[in-house]
C-alpha cells in the first residue's frame, strides 16, 4: 500500500506512455523551444540603444551566467529527473510552498513570452511581406496588429489541441534556420562584414567601446531571454531512456550548441551591418536582422528563407509558451487558487483549453492596448518591436527568479544528508560553489537592470512585480501555495 498518493494517482500512471525515447530527442526538443532563428532575428534590436556595438559581450556573459543555471539543472536532473520544470526541481528540494513561488514566477515568464512572441510574430511577418517587394522605397506592410489578431485568431483555434505534428513540422524547419545562420555567417566573415568597419574585434572588449560595464551588465537580462526554454528537456525525464545520463546529457548539450552559436551569430550580425553609427542605426531598426542580412550578402531568395522560418519560430513559441502558461492556470485553479472554470480538462482534446484560451485572449488584449496607447517606446521605431521586447525582458526577468530559486536548490540537495548519502561528498565543493556563484551572477544581472530604471514601467521591474505578488501569496496564503506547489510536482511527476 503506498501512502502520500493522490487518488487516481496509480489509475494515471498505468495510461502514461512509456516510450524510451533517445538522447538525440530530448537534445532536439531543448534546442527547438530554445528557438535559436528567432531569437538571433529578434533579440539584438532592442539592445542596441542601451549596449550599442557590445551585444557580442553582453551574449558572451550571459553564456556564462546560463552555463552555471545549467550546471545546476545538470546536478538536480540526475537525481530528480522526473520534475521537469523550475518548480518541481525546486519544490522537491526545499519545499512545495518555495516551488508554489517558483511556479508563480515561472507562469509570469511564458505568459509574458506568450504575449511579446505574438507581437514578434506580427513583425517579422511584415519583414517577410517587406522582403516580397525589393525594389520599393517604401513597402506596403499592414498594421501589425492586424496581422496579431490574425495569429492570435490561429493559436486559439490551435489551443489545446494535439500539436505533436507540428512540434516535428517546427524541428525541421528550426534546423533549416540553424543551417542557413551558419551559411550567412561564413559568408559575412568571408566577405570581411560592412565595408565601413570590417570585422571588428572590439565589440568583445569593455575598452574597446563607449558603454559602461554597468550598461553591458544591465543588458545581460535580455540575453537570458535567448536561451529561455533550454531546460525543456528535463520534463521528459519519464519518456526519456536512462534519464539521470541522458537529460543531463542533453541539458549540457543545448547550452554548449545554441552558446556557441548566438555568440558567433550576434558577432556576424554586429559585423554585417557596421560598428558606426549608421550600421548600428541599420540594426536597431531592423524587423528581422538575419533576412536583412541575408538579403545584403547572398540575395533576396535567401532573406526570404531565413524570415520564413522565424516567423513560423516566432508562432510556434507562441503556440509553446500559451500551451505551458495554460497548464500551469489549469494546475494553480483545480487545487483552489484562481477560478474552478479554468480547472477544466477538455475531453475531446486532453488539454486545459479554457486555461490556454485565457492566455491567448489577455495576450491579444495587452497587444491591443499596447497599440492603442502607443507604449512602450524601446527605441528600435518599430512598434511590434517594441511591444515584444518589452515583454520579452519583463519575462526574463520572472524566469530568472526561477533560475536564481534553482540555483538555491541546487546548492540544497547538495549539503542535505541524501547527497552525502549517495555520493558520499565526493564533487561537494564545486556543488556548492557554482551553483551559489550562479545566484550571484543572478542577483547581480537584476541589480544593474533595475538600479537605473528611469521609471515605474521598466521591463525588468514590470517581471519583479509579477514575483512579488507571487511572494505575498506564498506567505498571505500559505496553505493554498503549499497545496499547489505539492500539486505541481505530482502533476508533473505523473505526466498527466
Amino acid at each position: 500500500m503506498t501512502t502520500g498518493t493522490p487518488a487516481g494517482a496509480a489509475d494515471e500512471v498505468d495510461q502514461i506512455p512509456r516510450r524510451r525515447l533517445p538522447f538525440w530527442v530530448a537534445l532536439a526538443f531543448s534546442v527547438a523551444l530554445v528557438g535559436p532563428t528567432l531569437a538571433m532575428s529578434g533579440n539584438g534590436q532592442g539592445l542596441v540603444a542601451t549596449v550599442g556595438k557590445s551585444i557580442p559581450l553582453v551574449f558572451l556573459i550571459g553564456l556564462v551566467g546560463v552555463s552555471l543555471v545549467g550546471y545546476s539543472f545538470v546536478r538536480l536532473t540526475r537525481h530528480l529527473n522526473h520534475a521537469g520544470s523550475s518548480y518541481g526541481l525546486v519544490g522537491g528540494t526545499i519545499g512545495p510552498r518555495t516551488g508554489f513561488f517558483a511556479g508563480f514566477a515561472m507562469l509570469g515568464a511564458y505568459w509574458a513570452f506568450s504575449t511579446g512572441t505574438l507581437a514578434l510574430t506580427a513583425a517579422f511577418t511584415n519583414a517577410f511581406i517587406a522582403e516580397l517587394q525589393p525594389n520599393s522605397e517604401n513597402p506596403y506592410q499592414p498594421p501589425w496588429l492586424v496581422i496579431v489578431v490574425i495569429a492570435a485568431v490561429i493559436s486559439f483555434l490551435l489551443s489545446g489541441r494535439d500539436i505533436e505534428l507540428l512540434a516535428k513540422i517546427l524541428l525541421a524547419i528550426e534546423g533549416i534556420g540553424i543551417l542557413a545562420m551558419l551559411v550567412l555567417v561564413a559568408v559575412i566573415f568571408g566577405k570581411g562584414g560592412a565595408p565601413s568597419t570590417g570585422i571588428d574585434f572590439s565589440v568583445f572588449s569593455f575598452s574597446g567601446s563607449d558603454v559602461s560595464p554597468s550598461a553591458v551588465l544591465a543588458g545581460v537580462v535580455a540575453a537570458f531571454l535567448s536561451w529561455a526554454g533550454f531546460e525543456a528537456c528535463a520534463s521528459m525525464g519519464e519518456e526519456t531512456d536512462n534519464p539521470e545520463r541522458n537529460i543531463p546529457r542533453a541539458l549540457a548539450g543545448t547550452l554548449l550548441l545554441t552558446g556557441a552559436l548566438f555568440v558567433v551569430v550576434m558577432f556576424a550580425q554586429v559585423t554585417g551591418f557596421g560598428t558606426d553609427q549608421a550600421g548600428l542605426d541599420a540594426f536597431q531598426s531592423s524587423g528581422n536582422t538575419l533576412g536583412d542580412l541575408g538579403g545584403t550578402y547572398i540575395g533576396q531568395w535567401f532573406g526570404l528563407v531565413i524570415i520564413f522560418t522565424a516567423v513560423v519560430s516566432a508562432f510556434g513559441c507562441h503556440l509553446a509558451t500559451s500551451a505551458t502558461s495554460g497548464r500551469m492556470l489549469y494546475a494553480f485553479a483545480r487545487d483552489g487558487f484562481g477560478p474552478k472554470a479554468l480547472a477544466h480538462i477538455h475531453p475531446a482534446t486532453g488539454g486545459p483549453r479554457r486555461a490556454t484560451w485565457l492566455v491567448v485572449i489577455a495576450a491579444l488584449v495587452i497587444n491591443m492596448i499596447c497599440d492603442a496607447i502607443g507604449w512602450p517606446d524601446m527605441g528600435t521605431g518599430n512598434d511590434a518591436i517594441d511591444t515584444y521586447f518589452l515583454f520579452a525582458v519583463a519575462g526574463s526577468a520572472c524566469l530568472m527568479v526561477c533560475y536564481l530559486l534553482v540555483e538555491i536548490a541546487a546548492a540544497w540537495f547538495v549539503g542535505s544528508p541524501k547527497f552525502l548519502h549517495v555520493h558520499g561528498g565526493r564533487g561537494k565543493a564545486a556543488g556548492l560553489l557554482l551553483p551559489l556563484l550562479g545566484a550571484v551572477v543572478i542577483v547581480v544581472v537584476l541589480w544593474f537592470n533595475v538600479k537605473d530604471a528611469e521609471s515605474w514601467s521598466a521591463a525588468p521591474l514590470l517581471g519583479l512585480y509579477w514575483c512579488l505578488v507571487g511572494l505575498i501569496i506564498a506567505l498571505a496564503a500559505s496553505g493554498i501555495a503549499k497545496r499547489v506547489g505539492e500539486s505541481l510536482s505530482t502533476e508533473l511527476n505523473l505526466k498527466a
